[in-house]
């Protein structure tokens, strides 16, 4: 299961109720920081998720609105927090913008406080934990280098203790070793492999977080058969042509990318502060019925075979 937690949901500026572009991504003890719009810092604290283990951040683009808050978190990290270590992932052309800003900005040849590790990626698996990897792709956004991550769970087949309590395994490492896929032998010289108390197959979760994009055909590949899909809606279709220009999505196009691809949900962010979000979401649902919009300090739980579950808002600390 991934969860989500989106700090900033509003497209180039920030409105009275929108920050600029940051989500964060949990899964188990790791947490990962989705570009960092001015203000993050601040989000961050008032979501109530600190700043612990978030030291690993991935950029979809260079764009100004997508990385200013860098150099407040690095700020902040510099006179009041401690981690490790500070990584960020991009393109090479938003790395190259973020170590001007924070070597350029922020340090001013003085020495990070903690490694600080600028990491170029571009197509392929980049990041791989014991149960998920995270892997890039190319995204076509008005000239900039830009990104899509799609954070993908391992498949496996699922321990079944009531059939190993009927066979008689002891809790311990015995199943464990059979749940590695070896065959024990019990203390009465029964051999018991693992398809004996393992069931069937199931593929994990599968999240895909897009920032801003202008086209959807080079998309539908890397965002197939998501669990959840997360892409900008920065106009309506009545401005498609003003959408096409800037190198951004209508709520329409990015429902059809949605559909085309057969994901499981779509929630739509970096909204522009001219449309009502009523007027998002029925414009999405035309085409794409399972549709959110997603607000500042939302919190979702994306899980294979469940319905996608916005939890809560941790504005308010109260149900979503």
């Amino acid at each position: 299961m991934f969860e989500l937690i989106f700090l900033g949901t509003s497209a180039s500026a920030p409105s009275i109720r929108r920050n600029l572009p940051a989500i964060v991504v949990k899964h188990d003890e790791h947490r990962f920081l989705v570009d960092c719009g001015e203000g993050t810092q601040r989000q961050i604290l008032q979501a109530g998720i600190g700043f612990k283990r978030l030291n690993r951040i991935l950029i979809t683009h260079g764009h100004l609105d997508h990385i200013l808050g860098l150099a407040g978190l690095l700020s902040t990290f510099m006179r009041w927090e401690t981690i490790d270590e500070l990584e960020i992932f991009g393109s090479r052309g938003a790395l190259e913008r973020i170590h001007d800003l924070l070597f350029g900005v922020v340090l001013r040849g003085a020495t990070p406080p903690m490694p600080l590790n600028l990491r170029p990626i571009s197509n392929g698996t980049f990041f791989e934990a014991d149960d998920f990897t995270i892997t890039a792709f190319p995204v076509q956004h008005r000239g900039a280098d830009s990104l899509g991550f799609r954070f993908e769970e391992k498949g496996r087949r699922p321990f079944l203790p009531e059939k190993a309590e009927a066979l008689g395994v002891p809790n311990g490492p015995l199943r464990r070793q059979l749940v590695e896929g070896q065959t024990i032998t019990l203390s009465d010289g029964r051999l018991i492999t693992p398809d004996m108390v393992l069931g069937e197959y199931r593929r994990g979760t599968h999240l895909v977080i897009v920032g801003d994009a202008g086209e959807i055909d080079n998309l539908v590949e890397p965002c197939y058969q998501a669990d959840a899909l997360v892409i900008e809606a920065t106009y309506l279709e009545e401005e498609a042509e003003m959408a096409r220009h800037f190198g951004h999505l209508t709520a329409r196009r990015a429902a059809e990318l949605a559909r085309r691809a057969d994901v499981g949900a779509l929630i739509l962010t970096h909204l522009s502060r001219r449309y009502r979000e009523k007027d998002i979401l029925h414009e999405a649902q035309a085409v794409f019925p399972n549709v959110f919009v997603a607000r500042d300090f939302d919190v979702y739980q994306v899980k294979y075979g469940e319905p996608l579950r916005r939890i809560e808002n941790r504005a308010n600390g109260g149900p979503g």
